[in-house]
């Protein structure tokens, strides 16, 4: 195509699509990723033709598959990187749960220390709180039965094991899987 010739989309699309095609496929690695660029770069010359005249399409064509070339990868790039920040964030978190898992040690669970903190907590809630929660963790009472011992609701009795529940999971924040193994369910 030069000067003289206009751009004829059906017989020129083709083989501009081609080159522009092969161009950006060398370099973005990409087959869908260079079919996109390719189009939209003939788009481009094709609406720039039909306001201007181009003397050289086919070096504004390949102007055109350059740039869009770059703008995709400075976007992997960019992409690449916030995938490996966020696979090291990801990698380090693992290696905190395996290293906090390989340090617990069921029959320190058990602890004197522990055992303190439970009881301490425990000795100061009210009265009715701390025998509801001791029937329903301990004891192994259902809700209901606990219910009909205090001559209340099942959602009193929820409440009393709510209020014990939090008292524990304060003083036992530093024990939290620990906490979650014996009391929740």
């Amino acid at each position: 195509m030069n000067r003289s010739e206009p751009f004829n989309l059906n017989k020129d699309y083709h083989l501009y699509y081609r080159k522009s095609y092969l161009f950006a496929k060398s370099y973005v690695h990409d087959s869908l990723v260079a079919e996109d660029i390719a189009s939209e770069a003939l788009t481009v010359l094709w609406q720039t033709m039909k306001k201007n005249e181009i003397h050289y399409p086919l070096t504004f064509l390949l102007s055109i598959v350059k740039n869009k070339s770059i703008d995709f990868l400075r976007r992997e790039i960019v992409r690449q990187e916030t995938l490996a920040t966020l696979s090291d964030v990801g990698r380090r978190e693992l290696n905190t749960r395996i290293s906090t898992l390989e340090a617990c040690e069921p029959e320190k669970i058990y602890s004197e220390e522990l055992n303190q903190i439970i009881e301490g907590t425990l000795k100061t809630l009210p009265q009715r709180t701390r025998e509801i929660f001791l029937m329903s963790r301990y004891q192994g009472f259902s809700k209901e039965e606990i219910a009909e011992t205090f001559n209340i609701t099942t959602k009193g009795v929820e409440y009393h094991i709510a209020r014990a529940l939090k008292s524990l999971r304060i003083n036992l924040k530093d024990y939290l899987p620990i906490f979650l193994f014996l009391f929740v369910y």
